[in-house]
């Protein structure tokens, strides 16, 4: 992240079993325990609300445009490193003087350090959409990640560094969604072989256990029941139980709040700033979850468990 905020505020920153044996008073009639409540039967209502609001994905709307949720959610995932790009090109003049005045780093190292920062996040974004060298381009996107905290010390307040921290899970899933399918098995279906499915596999699963980082911070300051189903889904979310809604729920949820508390266009320059950066980063994270409703948890998860057993 770049240096945000005016020049003139530097200054301040700082019995026995169950199923009718001997002993047991509530046995019925064939041995069976009465009871009042029924879980299985519970879990099986559960599992089939849970199951129309899964097939709601397969509305013809929804397949329609399908084939164009992949590149979107690329664009999300990336956008807040194109936003940064473009704002160092805008207030180049503010950056030279924060890290060269401010933070007193020689003023070639600085030129030649957003020079490099700005023309890697922009090349590595496009990349990344086009799905052209992905191994470069998530790496660097996620160096540029880990540079940028380290030149403008931004390494010491917990919500950013786990929302960063979340972005870079984004980019893992977003690498993994680029793996080439290159097997083909009868009927000409291509598929990923064994090697190819593990390592999609683990980008997955370290993809998701970084994303729901940000959810650490994200219900703190929010209502019990936005608390109780943010924790539900990430939990869901992280082991890949119910993996696609899962994603639906968090992205619907974390899109609410994105655009009703950073709405940046309605503040001044001053507070728009940091407002713009964490819409831009919670975009990305919104783009990684919508990506996952597509790729499904991967070879590690719950879900695909379930398919073999």
């Amino acid at each position: 992240m770049s240096y945000r905020g005016p020049l003139n505020s530097l200054n301040g920153m700082s019995d026995m079993g169950m199923g009718g044996r001997p002993g047991n008073p509530y046995a019925g009639p064939h041995g069976q325990t009465k009871s009042s409540f029924d879980w299985n039967d519970l879990k099986r209502k559960i599992d089939r609300h849970l199951k129309k609001i899964e097939d709601l994905t397969d509305h013809p709307f929804v397949e329609y445009v399908k084939p164009y949720v992949p590149t979107l959610a690329r664009f999300f995932i990336v956008a807040t490193f194109y936003e940064d790009s473009f704002r160092i090109i805008s207030q180049w003049s503010d950056q030279i003087f924060y890290l060269h005045k401010w933070k007193h780093y020689p003023y070639f190292f600085v030129v030649l350090f957003l020079i490099t920062v700005t023309v890697s996040m922009l090349c590595g974004a496009t990349m990344l959409i086009l799905r052209k060298q992905t191994v470069y381009a998530t790496g660097i996107l996620c160096s540029c990640i880990v540079l940028q905290a380290l030149v403008y010390g931004l390494f010491t307040g917990s919500s950013f560094v786990l929302r960063n921290i979340s972005v870079i899970g984004g980019l893992l899933i977003a690498f993994s969604d680029s793996i080439v399918k290159n097997k083909t098995t009868f009927g000409m279906l291509p598929e990923l072989n064994n090697k190819d499915g593990r390592t999609k596999g683990y980008l997955l699963l370290a993809g998701r256990i970084l994303i729901v980082l940000l959810f650490i911070t994200f219900t703190l300051s929010k209502s019990w029941f936005t608390v109780f189903l943010t924790i539900i889904n990430t939990v869901f979310f992280a082991i890949g139980y119910k993996t696609k809604l899962a994603s639906i729920i968090l992205g619907l949820i974390l899109t609410f709040y994105n655009i009703t508390l950073n709405n940046y266009w309605f503040y001044d320059q001053t507070k728009r700033d940091f407002l713009k950066y964490e819409f831009y980063q919670n975009l990305s994270i919104i783009g990684g979850l919508l990506l996952v409703t597509n790729t499904g948890a991967g070879e590690l998860s719950v879900d695909e468990k379930k398919k073999i057993y």
